[in-house]
């Protein structure tokens, strides 16, 4: 599997609630080669206090299995669109 895109200034309330929406697995990969699997509660709370400034993500590297969630995650990052994601 390769990045499929890099997060920049996502909003984190935004973010995972797209995450909650996703099929597959969705991995974080940290610039240390560290693979968490963001499906996983616990995985979040380690792998987003590394990258959260200011309560927007600085910067990330995603990988998913499925290529809807990499559609979804895609048009957060470009757009802004959160599709049928509840957030807040």
């Amino acid at each position: 599997m390769t990045p499929i895109l890099n997060l920049h200034n996502i909003d984190v309330t935004e973010f995972l609630a797209v995450l909650d929406t996703c099929e597959g697995n969705v991995y974080l990969v940290t610039s240390e080669g560290d693979r968490l699997n963001l499906k996983s509660k616990l995985c979040q709370l380690v792998g987003l206090t590394k990258l959260i400034e200011g309560g927007k993500i600085t910067e990330a590297c995603i990988i998913c299995d499925n290529v809807k969630d990499e559609s979804k995650l895609f048009r957060l990052n470009t757009f802004g669109d959160v599709g049928n994601a509840r957030v807040g």
